[in-house]
């Protein structure tokens, strides 16, 4: 008898979040991201995968975010040829980020081969592509919240609201193998309880074993209602400043959260004398899928949604399609907020802002989410007092600032506030976060909750037998 999970990604780090299942001859992913980060981080994208892609039987998807499904389509471009098995929110949301991905490999790649052909070097191939992607969402089955399905012989799945994105699901898992029974649950990225827009993550009560995010293990955020403040004196006193205020948030998730907020909000943060911009294609695209999705907000959401229009929520939000629009607003000096992609200023349109005014010290930078190490976004919360864009070195002068209160991933006391729900404690196994975040989430476990905690490392094969 067979029943193990092997440990391929996101293992003592964020992101790149891969596991791989086996139930005696059957194997199944869990997830299949996206290594982000480093020059050197994301070269490993493109190595092969440790295992034969054509043996693998089907892939559970927790979420659409490019750490969790940036390399399916690799995947599939490798001889994959299964079901992806997802919520149907983040199968429409997949749609848009793999494609997106599949573009910036195409154009990085075309970018790279100018400079090599100069050199008189062979040209590169980009990881996957527009086409790539296309052919992998061929792949993709919608399943809703709450319903037990059989996907495989002796594997049966449910998926349940992670309150983390849009469609992320908290994933459990029934095995058997030849008569050997056991219940594995994969937290995917948790969600905060109290949060705008979506429902709190799902409670599990029963399982053999747990796999489970660490990425804010060895912290506490800021309440709602000091985040509420802290933004409400950003807006109010900056109104009289003479810059500007850039946001780069995630396009899937932030970007939609920060909408909701500036539309609850809007008269109490004095948001009418600015102008707002959102400057992100993929972002407006994946604002069109929440609102088909509208069923899956919570119950405040949906009420504002009910109210009014989404069109009218913001009468002051300019929406910029082409990249003309988006080089007119760095002809404003003043009073624009400019919400754009990338969330860690890796790419994306947000670079463009950068230069324009992160060297201006009358403007704000605002930081909304996680920056893993390796990235702009990082250097800049860790104080760097210059950053490169193509090339050019600028001075950073701006304010930044971390709101930390927006983050859609729980923290210390909600992660294990989470898992205390299990009835007898079964063993958990951390993964998904850094070192310092997974060692302060396995000492608070252990102290608070007498858990028994594992630290999943690399390459590492965890036995899946409930009677041990």
């Amino acid at each position: 008898m067979t029943m193990n999970i092997r440990f391929l990604g996101a293992a003592g780090e964020v992101t790149g979040s891969c596991h791989l299942l086996t139930v005696g001859k059957k194997q199944v992913l869990l997830d299949c991201g996206l290594i982000q980060g480093s020059r050197k981080d994301e070269e490993r994208n493109a190595q092969p995968f440790p295992f034969d892609p054509r043996k693998i039987d089907a892939v559970i998807l927790s979420h659409a975010h490019i750490d969790h499904s940036g390399r399916l389509p690799l995947l599939v471009k490798s001889g994959f040829g299964g079901p992806v098995y997802t919520h149907p929110a983040s199968l429409d949301l997949c749609r848009i980020m793999l494609r997106d991905s599949g573009f910036l490999s195409e154009k990085d790649a075309e970018w790279e081969n100018r400079k090599r052909e100069r050199k008189g070097l062979k040209p590169i191939e980009p990881l996957f592509t527009v086409d790539d992607a296309n052919i992998a969402m061929r792949k993709f089955k919608g399943l809703p919240y709450a319903q037990k399905t059989q996907i495989l012989p002796g594997i049966e799945l449910r998926l349940s609201d992670a309150g983390h994105i849009l469609g992320s699901s908290i994933v459990e898992l029934w095995l058997d193998d030849s008569g050997q029974k056991t219940k594995l649950v994969f937290s995917g990225d948790l969600g905060r309880s109290g949060m705008p827009v979506l429902e709190d993550p799902t409670i599990i009560r029963q399982a053999d074993f747990v796999l489970m995010e660490s990425t804010y293990g060895d912290r506490l955020h800021r309440t709602w209602d000091e985040t509420h403040r802290e933004l409400d004196a950003v807006f109010n006193d900056a109104t009289d400043g003479k810059g500007n205020i850039l946001m780069p948030a995630f396009a899937v998730g932030r970007t939609q959260e920060i909408l909701y907020l500036f539309a609850r909000y809007y008269k109490e943060w004095g948001l009418q004398r600015w102008h707002i911009f959102l400057d992100s294609p993929m972002a407006i695209e994946a604002t069109q899928v929440f609102t088909r999705h509208a069923d899956l907000f919570d119950v405040e959401t949906a009420e504002l949604w009910r109210e009014r229009n989404s069109a009218d929520l913001l009468p002051n939000l300019h929406i910029s399609h082409t990249p003309l629009q988006s080089m007119a607003i760095n002809k404003i000096r003043r009073g624009a907020i400019i919400i754009a992609g990338s969330g860690m200023c890796t790419g994306g349109r947000i670079k463009h802002h950068l230069k324009h005014n992160i060297w201006r010290k009358e403007c704000q930078l605002l930081i909304t989410g996680f920056q893993a190490r390796g990235t702009p976004g990082r250097a800049l919360v860790d104080g760097a007092r210059h950053i490169r864009l193509w090339g050019e070195t600028i001075r950073v002068a701006a304010r930044v600032r971390t709101i930390g209160g927006l983050s859609a991933h729980a923290d210390q006391l909600a992660l294990k506030n989470w898992y205390a729900n299990f009835r007898e404690r079964p063993p958990v196994t951390l993964l998904h976060g850094e070192e310092k975040s997974i060692a302060g989430l396995a000492t608070c476990l252990r102290q608070e909750l007498a858990a028994p905690v594992h630290i999943a490392r690399p390459g590492e094969v965890l036995e899946l037998d409930a009677g041990r």
